[in-house]
C-alpha cells in the first residue's frame, strides 16, 4: 500500500471586536486534508477583557464541531477486495466547547486554556462514534512568549507551546519552541521546532495591512515519522474586523 499524499490544511480566522472594547467575537474553520481522510473544523469564539496593570486579562469560550470523513475506495492494497477497505467510515460529526484564560500586553504574553471538553468514543457494536465527559482525558495547553524590539524596523518574537494530557499514560504530547523575525510590521519569517515529534517548521506571514494576514507554513518531519511523510503544508488567512484599526500599534499577540 503506497504512503498518501502530505497533509495539506486550510485555515480561515475572523477576529471582530466590538464598540465595547472588553467584548470580541471570533470564528475559525479550518479544512484538513491527510492522505484519504478529509476533514472540517468550525468553531466561534467569545472573548471579554479587562484591564490588569499594564495589560490586558482575557477569559474566552469557543463553540463549534469537527467533522472526519474517510473515503477508502482510493486506496491500492495488495490484496484484491481487502474487505478492510471495501467500504468507506461513515462521516463523524463531533460538537464540542472549550475555555481558557490568556493575558497579554505590548511585550508579553501568556495564557492556558482546555481546547475540549468532550472525548468521543467508538462504539464497536454499533460503529457509532459517541460523546462522553472525563476530566482524566482534558489536554492543557500553555503558551508564553514576548517581543523584542532591535528597532521600529526590526523585532524578534519568541514563544513556547506546551500540551500537556491529564491521562496517566500520557503527559507531555507537545513542546514547541517558536521564533520569528519581524520586519516593517509587514513580513513575519520564522520557525519552529516541535519537541515530542521531532518535526521542524518554517513560517512565512505578511500583514498585507493592519486587518489582512496571510500565512504559509511548511511542516517536516526530521524523526523517525520521515519515512512515512515527508511533510504537510497548511495556509492561513485572518482578517480581524474592527470600526477603528491602529496602524500604529499592530497585533503581534
Amino acid at each position: 500500500m503506497g504512503i498518501p499524499d502530505a497533509p495539506v490544511f486550510q485555515t480561515v480566522s475572523l477576529n471582530a471586536p466590538m464598540k465595547n472594547d472588553k467584548v470580541g467575537l471570533g470564528l475559525m474553520a479550518q479544512f484538513m486534508k491527510f492522505g484519504f481522510t478529509k476533514s472540517q473544523s468550525v468553531y466561534a469564539s467569545y472573548a471579554y477583557r479587562i484591564k490588569l496593570g499594564k495589560g490586558k486579562l482575557s477569559f474566552g469560550l469557543k463553540g463549534g464541531f469537527d467533522r472526519s470523513n474517510t473515503d477508502y475506495s482510493g486506496i491500492l492494497t495488495t490484496i484484491q477486495n481487502d474487505p478492510v477497505f471495501i467500504s468507506s467510515d461513515k462521516p463523524y460529526f463531533l460538537p464540542n466547547v472549550g475555555a481558557g484564560v490568556y493575558y497579554f500586553s505590548d511585550r508579553l504574553f501568556a495564557g492556558v486554556s482546555v481546547p475540549s471538553f468532550l472525548s468521543y468514543r467508538k462504539n464497536v457494536s454499533t460503529g457509532s462514534v459517541e460523546a462522553y465527559h472525563s476530566f482524566g482525558n482534558y489536554d492543557l495547553i500553555f503558551s508564553g512568549g514576548g517581543l523584542i524590539v532591535f528597532s521600529e524596523a526590526f523585532k524578534f518574537k519568541p514563544s513556547v507551546l506546551i500540551d500537556y494530557s491529564l491521562e496517566k499514560t500520557k503527559k507531555l504530547t507537545q513542546f514547541d519552541i517558536n521564533g520569528n523575525f519581524i520586519i516593517e510590521d509587514l513580513i513575519w519569517v520564522g520557525g519552529s521546532w516541535r519537541t515530542s515529534e521531532q518535526v521542524a517548521v518554517g513560517i512565512l506571514q505578511v500583514q498585507l495591512n493592519p486587518q489582512l494576514m496571510f500565512g504559509f507554513s511548511y511542516d517536516y518531519p526530521v524523526g523517525k515519522m520521515n519515512s512515512y511523510s515527508k511533510g504537510s503544508s497548511e495556509f492561513i488567512l485572518r482578517y480581524e474586523f474592527g470600526y477603528k484599526v491602529s496602524a500604529a500599534n499592530p497585533r503581534y499577540f
